[in-house]
Parts: C-alpha cells; sequence; structure tokens
C-alpha cells in the first residue's frame, strides 16, 4: 500500500496579521492511499466544478477564507500527476463536509462515499446555522453515500468504525460538525496516521497547553456545532499524541507546517 499526501486546496485568509492572528496560508490536506482493490481518497478538498464555477461557495467564504482555486491543485489533476487513473478511484472517505472537504467528489462519480452518518443527515438536512457550510451542489451528481455509525470498536482508546478492512478506520471525533471523524489508514511501516479533519486547525494543539493564533482560536469555537465537544476531542488528541506520538502521526486539515512535515 502506498499512501501520497496531496494539498487540493490552499488558501490565504484574511486579516491574519502577519500570522499573529491567524495563519497567513492553510492547506487542504487530502490523502491518496493506493490498495490493490483501487485508490482511496480521504477527503477532496475542491473540485473542478468549484473552480470553474467558484460563486457556489458563497461570497463570505471566498471573501474571508480567499481559496486559491486552481485545477493544478485538484484531487483528479494531482492523480494524473502522479501517474494514477482518477478512473480507479473506487471510494472515498471524508472526515466531514464542510465545502473545502468535499469540493472533489463530483470529479469522481463512480466512487463510493463514505461518511459518518450523523454527518450526512447534516448536510442533507442542514439547520439554519449549518446551512452556510455545506454545498449541496457538491454532490448534485447523486453519489454512492456509505453511511457509518460506531458500533463498539475501539482504536488507541478511541471509538472506531471499520471502513475498508482494518487498515482503513474512521474516527468519530465530533463537535467541529455533528458527524466529524478522524481518518486512521495503517502506513506500510505498520505505524499509523490520523487524518484528524478539523478537530483542530495549528499543530501547536495537539500540546500542553496548546497555543493556537487567537483568531483562530475564536473561529474553531465560532464554526463549531458542539464547542465543549470539540475542545474534548481536542483534549484526547493531546492524550493520543502524547501516549502513541512514535507510532501515531496526527495531522490536521489545514496546518501547512504539517503538511509540509509529511512531504520533505
Amino acid at each position: 500500500m502506498s499512501i501520497h499526501h496531496l494539498d487540493c486546496g490552499t488558501m490565504r485568509p484574511r486579516g491574519s496579521a502577519g500570522g499573529r492572528l491567524a495563519p497567513t496560508s492553510m492547506v487542504a490536506h487530502c490523502l491518496v492511499v493506493e490498495r490493490p482493490e483501487g485508490i482511496v481518497l480521504v477527503d477532496t478538498g475542491f473540485g473542478s466544478q468549484d473552480v470553474v464555477d467558484p460563486h457556489r461557495l458563497g461570497r463570505p467564504f471566498r471573501a474571508i477564507v480567499r481559496p486559491e482555486l486552481s485545477l493544478a491543485q485538484t484531487a483528479h489533476a494531482q492523480l494524473l500527476g502522479l501517474g494514477l487513473d482518477p478512473a480507479d478511484v473506487t471510494d472515498i472517505v471524508l472526515t466531514h463536509l464542510d465545502l473545502d472537504h468535499a469540493g472533489g467528489i463530483g470529479d469522481f462519480p463512480r466512487a463510493r462515499v463514505h461518511v459518518y452518518d450523523a454527518e450526512l443527515d447534516a448536510a442533507l438536512r442542514p439547520t439554519a446555522r449549518e446551512k452556510a457550510r455545506y454545498v449541496s451542489a457538491q454532490w448534485a451528481h447523486g453519489p454512492t453515500w456509505v453511511r457509518h455509525t460506531v458500533a463498539g470498536d475501539q482504536w488507541r482508546g478511541l471509538g472506531s468504525v471499520t471502513v475498508l478492512g482494518d487498515d482503513l478506520l474512521l474516527v468519530p471525533l465530533h463537535g467541529h460538525t455533528r458527524g466529524h471523524c478522524g481518518v486512521a489508514v495503517r502506513r506500510p511501516d505498520g505505524g499509523w496516521l490520523l487524518h484528524a479533519g478539523d478537530s483542530y486547525f495549528h499543530t501547536s494543539e495537539k500540546q500542553t497547553p496548546p497555543s493556537p493564533p487567537v483568531g483562530l482560536r475564536v473561529f474553531q469555537r465560532l464554526m463549531a456545532v458542539d464547542d465543549r465537544q470539540r475542545r474534548a476531542n481536542q483534549e484526547r488528541l493531546r492524550e493520543l499524541h502524547t501516549a502513541h506520538g512514535a507510532d501515531v502521526t496526527i495531522f490536521s486539515a489545514h496546518d501547512v507546517s504539517e503538511y509540509a512535515a509529511l512531504t520533505t
């Protein structure tokens, strides 16, 4: 099994104050997992239709987050650059369905799309507060959804859902959204990667005490559907990082330094 790290959507947040209030740059960290059965994507960042029609992402998002929408950065284009056939993508596993994570699923219309049950319910029937974060046009092609729920499994002391065999798991880390999850992928050396999605945004949040920029701290609190649960799951990730850091590499969807460390 081979694993590739991709940035499928560089973003330049407004009002970063040179990094003092928020990061000057963020990535959309996605994984390409080559398995004998086919290619699996973990998150998709922005897709080709987001680039062609950026208005569907909404003016507030574009004005504040300022995504650098580029066809060359889409997962579809980057797979071709790796010498892989996008038609071989059999499965997409999503941390959640926010617009900067699910934009590319339409580029792989034959793939099964795995998502936590409560997250799919939130995206298909959002509350008034949730509507701005989901873009239904990103799944207008009618993907083959595969719903998952916890059935008592455990991984490193956390609840888990087996998605594809015993080497690719959903790890419930709710709070940022209703059904937000991390995705654990077994590395070829026997260790693990944990794509923590938007459980945290800044690498310092794996440490005690965490020290993210103040603007990022406020942003996470405002975006959370359940901030108490989000903060509790951040603490669980800190405990996991301390206890299993040699065996489990945890990274967020958006931290530039974590992405660089895994691609150099």
